[in-house]
């Protein structure tokens, strides 16, 4: 083999262990620089998909706007998922911290799984933490639970979460659409949860459509 092969060999190996590491690292519990906190609109979700699925969070009467979907690790860039921490499903005790946090047990339990895993803790940790961030946002008081369907821009519903939360600013987090409709509202917090924090890679994930729709709360 000529010295060029053996260069471009070694090279090529060399780039392969950076890989396989970072995947390892990636799949490490506990090593992740923030998190993200998705509050889900849960009108259109159910509109989109819920509704197909006799999912029990898309019932009549229950009067959901935002709802959480998950509390996810992140790296600056890319995430972990799935870290396969905790073997065993979580147990009923963990699953009552999850009551009252998630719309429903199946999305606790999926969430658990691909991004609590990552978390570095247990079930009853990360569903405890879940709630604390949740507690940490105000929802703008004319998206709390809107009894009419509305038009509004993705930067507005972005401006009123800034002015309803200190210490949020449109780099922490990000308003997301889908055909046409307000998907989700992701807000980046410190590892500690004890404040919001930059995230340029989530914040890219802005809707871009001049106004989406807010269906009712339902």
């Amino acid at each position: 083999m000529g010295r060029r092969a053996r260069a471009l060999l070694a090279a090529g190996l060399a780039l392969a262990g950076q890989a396989a590491a970072a995947q390892e690292r990636g799949g490490e519990p506990g090593r992740f620089d923030f998190y993200v906190l998705a509050l889900s609109w849960s009108p259109a979700y159910c509109a989109l998909t819920g509704e197909r699925r006799n999912d029990r969070q898309c019932e009549a009467g229950r009067g959901l706007g935002f709802v959480v979907h998950g509390l996810w690790p992140q790296y600056d860039r890319g995430y972990p998922s799935e870290c396969g921490a905790f073997p065993r499903a979580p147990s009923r005790p963990a699953l009552e911290e999850a009551d009252g946090v998630f719309p429903s047990e199946g999305l606790a339990r999926y969430e658990w799984r691909r991004h609590g895993t990552c978390s570095g803790l247990d079930p009853a940790g990360y569903f405890r933490a879940a709630r604390r961030a949740r507690d940490a946002v105000t929802i703008p008081a004319a998206l709390a639970r809107p009894d009419r369907d509305q038009r509004a821009a993705p930067i507005e519903i972005a401006r009123q979460f800034v002015a309803s939360n200190p210490g949020l600013r449109p780099d922490m987090m990000a308003v997301t659409c889908r055909s046409g409709q307000l998907e989700e509202v992701r807000i980046c917090f410190a590892r500690d949860l004890r404040g919001f924090t930059p995230c340029p890679e989530v914040a890219r994930q802005n809707c871009r459509a001049g106004e989406v729709t807010v269906g009712a709360a339902r």
